[in-house]
């Protein structure tokens, strides 16, 4: 059974999957969102972290898979009491992708949400998606300049694990983290709905709002951010997704 890398197990959350559930954070990511709410997931490895007192920690928990599901599954009554499950998320859990099959395959029967760029190798991608119940799938941009700028990556893997997912015909989330100036414009939210347009009996739209407190974490990690946001005002162009046929909704 393999191994892999965890920073956080979240218990009683409520936005990332049906019902109630428990998130655990895979570590690792290989975008660069300039933007990234959780700057501790980024690296692969194990690093120091430093509390609000200064106090360093280490970041990042080695964990077997059958330790992990087992651990989980302690909650499985109240959890399926709640209508909820556990939700793979990161980092990018496609990172470590033998570690995320075999949670996966271990947290049966509990409902498996995947949270998921999309970036990731394609095998790997079909694998995990055909052994969960669900896929949260995180929409960056939909141009491939402005994803190479703002995330550090081309977005063509991702769109072609997205034409993989729309394929398989089951229902799926696409979530969409909402940064002024750079993706809440109609232009971008066209283009998003052209590509959903053909799926939108299978599709669920989120909206997340920029968080302004992620810039507290960067010290922590030893790390600057440097991503300036215009004034968030919440005002996204909805009406697209609405004239699409979409159903969404903002958190």
């Amino acid at each position: 059974m393999s191994k892999g890398l965890i920073f956080d197990i979240k218990e009683l959350t409520v936005h990332d999957g049906p019902g109630v559930r428990i998130t655990v954070f895979f570590k690792g990511c290989p975008l660069r969102c300039l933007w990234c709410h959780n700057p501790e997931g980024l690296s692969i490895y194990q690093q120091s972290m430093k509390d609000s007192s200064g106090k360093s920690r280490t970041c990042g928990q080695v964990i077997e898979a059958f330790e992990l599901a087992a651990k989980l599954h302690k909650n499985a009554e109240m959890l399926q009491y709640l209508n909820g499950g556990v939700t793979i998320s990161g980092g990018e859990p496609l990172m470590q992708p033998e570690f995320l099959l075999d949670v996966l395959k271990e947290l049966h029967p509990l409902h498996r949400v995947l949270q998921t760029s999309g970036y990731g190798d394609e095998a790997t991608f079909m694998q995990a998606i055909e052994s969960c119940d669900l896929v949260h799938f995180d929409l960056k941009l939909m141009s491939p300049e402005l994803h190479i700028k703002y995330t550090g990556k081309d977005n063509a893997l991702i769109l072609r694990n997205l034409e993989h997912l729309k394929a398989l015909g089951r229902n799926f989330v696409i979530r969409l983290v909402m940064i002024d100036g750079v993706n809440t414009d109609e232009i971008h939210a066209n283009m998003v709905a052209d590509l959903l347009v053909s799926v939108k009996k299978l599709v669920n739209l989120e909206l997340l709002p920029y968080n302004p407190f992620a810039p507290a974490k960067y010290p922590m990690v030893d790390m600057e951010y440097q991503f300036i946001p215009l004034k968030h005002e919440h005002i996204y162009p909805t009406h697209i997704y609405q004239q699409a046929g979409l159903t969404y909704r903002v958190l």
